[in-house]
């Protein structure tokens, strides 16, 4: 079954392919602890991990469907569907929350009409939460596409969606 979704940020093909799954998985599967770069690979080639992928992958490296699951449910980088064409994440750390974060995240929830972890009806945005970016002198901060902001208040922010589009 092959399933079609509109392209990403980062060019993935979005098109999930069985064929294409295997062959990553099985040109990774000789290296040292393969599960992880495996899906890495899948995700940058996709730019999420099918659920279809799973039984793929545990077939390829002799694992179970729940031990390659477990993996992927485990580690936030990696999503099950598609995300929008552009990701926003929102620190949602001490330093982030006691300089305004919360009112933050409230605020870009208006704004796209969605809440953390969901993506706008367009897929334009997907609107996510991350625990600490490094940048806690300047928090409120915020991750848009891989591009580091600090000192986000709602002003930024309008500003920032309203280049994202």
């Amino acid at each position: 079954m092959t399933t079609t979704t509109s392209a990403g940020a980062l060019g993935q093909s979005r098109v999930f392919d069985a064929k294409a799954v295997r062959e990553i998985a099985a040109s990774l599967a000789m290296i040292e602890g393969p599960l992880l770069p495996i899906l890495h690979a899948l995700n940058g080639h996709f730019g999420y991990i099918d659920r279809q992928a799973v039984p793929i992958v545990a077939d390829v490296l002799n694992l179970s469907r729940a031990e390659v699951h477990g993996v992927v449910s485990f580690y936030h980088d990696f999503r099950g569907q598609p995300a929008g064409r552009h990701v926003v994440k929102v620190c949602r750390a001490e330093a982030c929350q006691a300089t305004g974060g919360r009112k933050l995240v409230a605020d870009f929830e208006t704004a796209l009409g969605v809440a953390l972890g969901g993506t706008t009806p367009d897929g334009q945005v997907t609107l996510e939460a991350v625990y600490c970016l490094g940048n806690c002198a300047l928090s409120p901060a915020v991750l848009v596409d891989g591009e580091l902001y600090g000192r986000v208040d709602s002003a930024r922010m309008q500003t920032m969606l309203a280049e994202v589009g």
